[in-house]
């Protein structure tokens, strides 16, 4: 029996670890925990833990060796040394590489012939270790917000939980209010201008989201040149911040749950098809400066709703990951955009009715009904429709043997 520095037995996700903790006295078969509970070595809770208490004692054995050969100065540092490498095993899980020049001597460089068969033992364990350890890891999936750069333990448990998300509003028909009448207004206005028909009410229903230039050329089909439609996209919001006169009008409960957000520090990002300099003028006209973290506008992307590309680059700019970023819309391509994104929507009710919503997360009237625990539901990563497509098998089909037909010769 030997007082050494602390073990505690633990078990991490199924995996009994032995890590430096509490004060304990440990020998070649029991260990004994400040809470009083006794182990046996040998009864471990599976193989993985026995592989590594058996590459520990090997350690030991192969570098005790090496102690007995050096000058009788340094046996006793060394063998504490010893000691204290053979009993604590590291929580990372990994096998520690064994140096052989870390305490070499002349002596040892005799010997070394004798210790061939324990270094093989050694490396044929580290390889069992290794071996049990991946397939370990296929069991329990890697957490994709844990960041293993980070120094700081305590961010990394932030990171991991659920208090850890980022939020993309929409700035039309989420923060102030979405006029499609102006919208309509704004494109029969430069229908005619160039001298063509206006554009009907299902073709402007279709084009609600995207960018102008993706509206001209793929739903209008007017051109697709590429200086024709930069001109066109650009006039078009020029008639439209005419009509609307620079006023701007918070939707109820916008300005509550934004300062709700600013005080949990959550990072939220503004996402718009329309042009920068707009966007921060509304910004201003509804005294909103410094509440949004990113503003992505239309020269940020390449294409609107309902491709997620726009949802992308915000969560980018955030620097959070996907599934941990909320997207507030209130359309269907919102949802469609979102759930691309592998993001989770949740829809505000007013452009659309509440029936019609039904594919997002979570669809609410206001804004401020909802509270920071709702949030933190939505963040969960455990939801297994939105974890990454995995790939799928394409099935070779067998080729069936060609029947041979035999040509039947009728003799006359």
């Amino acid at each position: 029996m030997a007082a050494v520095r602390s073990v505690v037995l633990s078990q991490v996700g199924g995996v009994g670890v032995l890590s430096a903790g509490d004060s304990c006295t440990c020998s070649s078969t029991t260990a004994t925990t400040s809470g009083g509970i006794t182990a046996s070595i040998r009864l471990v809770f599976n193989p993985l833990q026995d592989l590594q208490l058996r590459l520990d004692k090997a350690r030991l054995l192969l570098v005790s060796r090496r102690t007995s050969h050096s000058p009788s100065s340094s046996t006793s540092s060394c063998r504490d040394r010893t000691t204290l490498t053979a009993v604590e095993c590291s929580a990372r899980a990994f096998p520690m590489d064994v140096t052989e020049e870390a305490h070499q001597t002349p002596n040892d460089k005799e010997a070394s012939g004798g210790r061939t068969r324990d270094q093989s033992a050694v490396q044929s364990l580290e390889t069992s270790y290794a071996t049990e350890l991946k397939s370990l890891k296929s069991l329990y999936p890697k957490n994709r917000a844990d960041d293993t750069s980070l120094q700081n333990p305590l961010l990394r448990q932030h990171r991991m939980g659920c208090g850890w998300l980022g939020v993309v509003l929409e700035w039309e028909g989420v923060v102030v209010e979405d006029d499609a009448e102006l919208e309509r207004m704004a494109w029969t206005a430069l229908a005619e201008e160039e001298g063509r028909r206006p554009p009907p009410t299902f073709l402007l229903k279709r084009a609600e989201g995207m960018k102008n230039e993706q509206a001209l050329s793929e739903v209008l089909c007017w051109t697709r040149d590429f200086l024709q439609l930069k001109r066109l996209a650009r006039r078009k919001e020029e008639l439209y911040e005419e009509m609307q006169k620079g006023t701007y009008r918070l939707l109820p409960g916008a300005r509550e749950f934004v300062e709700g957000l600013k005080k949990f520090e959550i990072p939220i990002a503004i996402a718009s098809t329309r042009p920068r300099k707009y966007i921060e003028r509304a910004i201003e006209a509804v005294g909103m400066e410094g509440f949004f973290t990113e503003v992505i506008a239309a020269e940020d992307t390449y294409r609107g709703k309902p491709d997620p590309e726009m949802f992308q680059y915000a969560s980018e700019r955030l620097s959070i990951i996907p599934e941990r970023c909320l997207v507030f819309g209130n359309s269907n391509s919102s949802v469609e955009a979102a759930h691309d994104a592998l993001m989770k929507c949740v829809a505000i009710a007013g452009k659309h009715p509440v029936y019609e919503l039904g594919a997002a997360d979570l669809v609410v009237r206001r804004l401020d009904d909802l509270s920071m625990v709702d949030l933190k539901n939505l963040a969960d990563l455990d939801s297994p429709e939105f974890r990454p497509p995995e790939p799928m098998v394409e099935m070779e089909e067998e080729e069936e043997p060609q029947q041979r037909v035999q040509a039947m010769k009728f003799k006359w």
